[in-house]
């Protein structure tokens, strides 16, 4: 079977996603990897997370770093079509970066409204992208309703945002307990 131009993968924590994601790729295949944390020197536990995500990956593989939202949609839009596949991991953590920038987490209109600017300008992105993308993103709608505002917020413009990228996907995988259950 050929592999998908496009290629989502949800997951909760810890369930598997970005290893799954990873192994999508080959080792040996050109591959630019796409980190969209921000590094905060001041979080051990973070800085631990990123750097075993950095272990596993194929030392052939080049990153990118894109903390700044602005940049994943650059990275994205061009692309080339004979350039290395993109893995770009996650877009939870992008969507935050984006949630902070607007300052929305108290509900400003204007600020909700930058939010979902660049949420279009992503899934904009994700249909123009010449080159090979797996995106990785966390499914957070199946669990309890967030106790606070910000949660809520969160859960919903992030779920939002998974159905827009899965309606520009050509697969679109959940893992749960890292079992890969396809659902397109």
């Amino acid at each position: 079977m050929a592999a998908s131009a496009r290629t989502l993968v949800l997951g909760g924590a810890r369930s598997g996603k970005s290893a799954h994601a990873e192994g999508l790729l080959g080792a040996d295949e050109p591959v630019r990897y796409v980190a969209t944390s921000r590094h905060d020197p001041d979080d051990a536990e973070w800085t631990e997370r990123i750097a075993a995500h950095v272990a596993r990956r194929p030392a052939t593989w080049t990153t990118a770093e894109a903390g700044d939202p602005a940049v994943l949609l650059e990275l994205l839009r061009t692309a080339p079509a004979d350039g290395p596949a993109l893995l770009v991991d996650d877009l939870a953590t992008w969507l935050t970066g984006v949630l902070d920038d607007a300052g929305a987490w108290d509900r400003d209109p204007a600020a909700l409204d930058a939010v979902a600017a660049h949420c279009t300008a992503l899934a904009e992105a994700v249909a123009g992208c010449a080159s090979r993308l797996v995106l990785v993103s966390a499914e957070v709608g199946l669990g309890i309703v967030p106790a606070t505002s910000s949660g809520r917020l969160f859960r919903d413009r992030l779920g939002e945002l998974n159905a827009r990228l899965a309606e520009r996907c050509d697969a679109v995988l959940l893992l749960v307990a890292g079992v890969p259950l396809r659902l397109r």
